[in-house]
């Protein structure tokens, strides 16, 4: 018997449900008997929260549906497993559940923190020489996984973000006075998707006027200075900046004028006001009308806009996946390696979760302008393949109809 089991992990993307029926039609295809689904995550797991996707995904209409939905469909969580040493219990019963269910595979879907949940458990299995297969599905719209040319879920997140910024920048110059937008976008240590912006300009968009990514240390005087001689010369200024823009001693600009109180599992502290506190130093300055733009969670559940093209390699790193879970491996991710630009080509492989999980991945520097303030063409470059074509949703009574778990479908504590 070859049972699997898959799980979502961390924020979720527009196409992190492509990937988790990537792994499930692969699996059924390749002779799994039952495709398990942790709800919420490892989290899920050790509270014996486990669902029979079959029981959930019957027909090709359920598999259409599941690939336009948005967030995770087996819910999520941000759940740090702790270090092996001293804390053998935990893992011992995830093992003996995964025993329980008979489990050959473990896949699991996610960033860099859900990859450290694979280096664990694939640790862990190592030393009780366990046979579990262990494979993590990359996902993040933050790009910011290591080793992989791009993560699934980016490719919408900034075909969303270069869409929403070229509206943004129309609607700004309908005034005949000065207005300035700052648009904030996620991204709390590295910029890729602030650097979608750059995306916008083109022969019918003038594009943001700068463009600041946490890559570089972000110095207000300047700004507010920079802020000053564009307003000798535009209208309306759009720029766009990293809710993770630090000042010179470390600190997030937001927490310079909120007291930032939550922080998750991993030790992340919650990010917002950036855009705030610059709009209100340019309108304390220069007496203008400004405006504060949070994108927030718009631009990773904004599955409307999804990018075909970031959908279809999503489905195909679930896939390659299960590939190699039945082909023996373990400890590993499944990689997105870009072989041609034009035409663009890029596959999926194997990679070491040891080389991955854990470390950030961020914007070269040689991709951002001398000054801190934009984004060069090689970025643009590398970027632009991955927002190419669309999918539409299915409508119905003039909304985009998604798929639900529902609670009562999950099975605790089976024998």
């Amino acid at each position: 018997m070859k049972n699997v089991i898959v799980g979502q992990s961390g924020g979720p993307t527009a196409v992190i449900n492509s990937s988790l029926l990537g792994v499930f039609k692969t699996a059924k295809d390749r002779g799994a008997d039952t495709v398990y689904g942790m709800v919420h995550g490892i989290k899920g797991l050790l509270d014996g929260d486990v669902v029979d996707l079959s029981t959930r995904i019957k027909t090709d209409l359920d598999m259409d549906l599941l690939k336009r939905t948005p967030s995770s469909f087996l819910g999520s969580c941000r759940y740090k497993l702790p270090d092996i040493e001293g804390n053998e219990k935990t893992y011992d019963k995830i093992f003996a559940m995964l025993k329980k269910l008979e489990i050959y595979a473990f896949f699991y879907i996610g960033g860099n923190d859900s990859m450290d949940t694979i280096k664990k458990l694939s640790d862990y299995g190592e030393k009780i020489k366990s046979s579990i297969r262990f494979i993590g599905v990359p996902k993040t719209i933050d790009n910011d996984l290591a080793i992989t040319d791009h993560t699934p879920g980016y490719g919408s997140a900034a075909k969303y973000i270069a869409a929403t910024t070229k509206e943004i920048i129309r609607d700004g110059l309908v005034y005949d006075y000065p207005v300035v937008s700052v648009i904030e976008v996620m991204g709390r240590n590295a910029g890729w998707l602030t650097a979608a912006t750059a995306l916008a300009k083109g022969e019918d968009c003038e594009g943001v006027d700068e463009i600041y990514l946490p890559e570089r240390v972000f110095d207000i005087d300047k700004f507010v200075e920079r802020m000053g001689k564009l307003l000798k010369q535009n209208r309306s200024i759009v720029i766009a900046v990293s809710e993770g823009v630090k000042v010179a001693d470390g600190r997030y600009v937001c927490e310079l004028s909120d007291h930032v109180d939550y922080v998750d599992a991993f030790g992340h502290k919650q990010l917002a006001g950036t855009a705030r506190f610059l709009a209100g130093k340019v309108a304390e300055k220069y007496g203008v009308k400004t405006r504060a733009i949070e994108l927030s969670s718009l631009q990773r559940c904004a599955s409307h806009i999804m990018a075909r093209i970031d959908m279809t390699e999503a489905f195909n790193a679930g896939g390659a996946a299960v590939k190699a879970a039945f082909e023996g491996l373990t400890g590993q991710v499944i990689t997105l390696k870009r072989v041609s630009d034009d035409p663009y080509m890029c596959i999926t492989e194997p990679a070491d979760v040891h080389y991955i999980a854990n470390v950030e991945k961020k914007v070269p520097l040689e991709w951002i302008t001398d000054d801190g303030a934009n984004v060069k063409p090689e970025l643009v470059h590398y970027i632009y393949p991955l927002i190419q074509a669309e999918i539409a949703p299915l409508w119905i009574n003039g909304l985009p109809r998604h798929i639900r778990l529902h609670a009562t479908s999950t099975i605790k504590g089976k024998k």
